[in-house]
């Protein structure tokens, strides 16, 4: 019965941290590099007649062209409500509108905004490692409950814990690793 308690602990602990690692990789994309890229956009709320809509459930994207994003909403009579979620968001983006289409050209960054950006991403990125050490310590809470619940011993608790850290290592290195990759992504010229 504890072994079984002790799997399931664990398993939603591997969940609960791959779910973590997820979530930042979203952030990332959502984070403005000099290359087009719906991930910036497809989450915008647009309010599709009277209620906030994803972009991405009223538009397909493509990129033609590097720094160029090309929206194509299946209802023209949105592109108004889209342009105008689009111009609100604060992207530093400027949507020209040709009738059937939104063009988005995405300018270069000036220095200055690249080093925001991996302010922003490490800010990100800690965020993500806060959520993993949460997800740990959560863990090692409900084993210590099992453990006086259900008879762990102090040997099995230990072995179990230091399973937990290398987990939360391996994933803290993940997250590291992609922050070294988006940071890259973001200084490039």
């Amino acid at each position: 019965m504890a072994d079984e308690l002790v799997d399931l602990v664990m398993e939603e602990t591997r969940d609960k941290m791959a779910r973590a690692i997820e979530h930042v990789k979203g952030e990332f994309a959502s984070v403005r590099t000099g290359r087009a890229s719906s991930a910036l956009i497809e989450h915008l709320p647009v309010d599709y007649y009277g209620t906030e809509t994803p972009l991405k459930q009223l538009a397909n994207f493509s990129v033609p062209e590097p720094r160029l994003l090309v929206v194509s909403p299946f209802d023209k009579g949105a592109m108004g409500a889209i342009e105008k979620a689009i111009g609100n968001a604060d992207l530093g983006l400027s949507p020209s509108n040709d009738g059937h289409v939104i063009r988005l050209v995405f300018p270069t960054l000036t220095e200055e905004r690249r080093k925001g950006f991996v302010k922003l991403v490490r800010s990100k990125a800690e965020d993500g490692k806060v959520a993993v050490r949460g997800v740990r310590r959560h863990a090692r809470q409900e084993l210590e409950a099992l453990e006086k619940d259900h008879g762990l011993s102090q040997d099995d608790i230990e072995r179990l814990e230091k399973v937990l850290d290398k987990m939360t290592q391996d994933e803290v290195a993940q997250i590291d690793e992609l922050l070294a990759h988006k940071e890259q992504e973001l200084l490039e010229v």
